[in-house]
């Protein structure tokens, strides 16, 4: 394996760590897609970038189980 694609795959496995701390591992992956879209139509440095921001850097330093989204169903599954 090229150090490049060592490179992307971890991109990837730290990318997919991200999702999981999010609690939307078993989210639509079109609803993901969506929102991830949607975050990059946000301007850096606004106002709702920070507040974005701010709600991640208080998740990696809280445990998994506080960071779960209420709003995910637990069994929704892969479409």
């Amino acid at each position: 394996m090229t150090a490049d694609r060592k490179r992307q795959a971890r991109e990837k496995f730290l990318l997919g760590g991200v999702v999981v701390k999010a609690g939307l591992s078993t989210a639509d992956r079109a609803f993901l897609l969506g929102g991830l879209i949607e975050l990059a139509r946000v301007i850096p440095g606004s106002a709702e970038h920070r507040r974005l921001r701010d709600i991640g850097e208080k998740a990696f330093k809280a445990s998994s189980r506080d960071t779960l989204s209420p709003h995910v169903e637990e069994n929704a599954g892969w479409r």
